[in-house]
């Protein structure tokens, strides 16, 4: 694309794009901060990259716990959180937010793996939190899927 990614199909990489031709621009008047003014609008981006890993990671914690944990309660409140996270997702995930978190998905389920780990811990399920996988069993799709959740691997109590 000649003139860059658009804003309105890919606000991350359009954040990205814009901070590299700022820095390219030359200009007389000294009034102008173009460094700072293209860092900013690059973090912009990367704040965006940062809330989808993020909620990506929630959901995930969300799918081992449900898949993991024998409890009874709080599934609900845990597919709540994921329905939520979802939510937020459709709105802020681009076609570049996506590829990244692909490439990512490896180190952003390590992520959910050890707050999840914590989290059984905490609850006395020191068994669920021994028998989580080494790497992720689940895809972006499925993280993405408002209607897929994982199946308890035993019957909760």
């Amino acid at each position: 694309m000649p003139d860059g990614p658009r804003y309105e199909e890919d606000f991350y990489a359009w954040t990205q794009y814009q901070a590299k031709v700022l820095r390219t621009l030359r200009t007389r008047d000294n009034r102008f901060d173009r460094e700072h003014v293209a860092e900013e609008i690059e973090d912009l981006g990367k704040s965006e990259r940062d809330a989808v890993e993020s909620q990506i990671t929630r959901v995930i914690e969300h799918f081992l716990k449900l898949a993991h944990s024998p409890a009874e309660r709080p599934r609900y409140g845990w597919m709540g959180s994921s329905a939520d996270a979802r939510r937020i997702l459709r709105k802020k995930l681009t076609p570049t937010l996506r590829s990244n978190a692909e490439q990512k998905i490896g180190e952003l389920y390590q992520d959910a793996r050890e707050a999840a780990e914590l989290a059984l811990h905490d609850d006395g399920e020191h068994e669920a939190a021994a028998a989580l996988p080494a790497s992720c069993p689940y895809t972006l799709d499925q993280a993405l899927d408002r209607n897929w959740y994982p199946e308890p691997l035993q019957e909760p109590k």
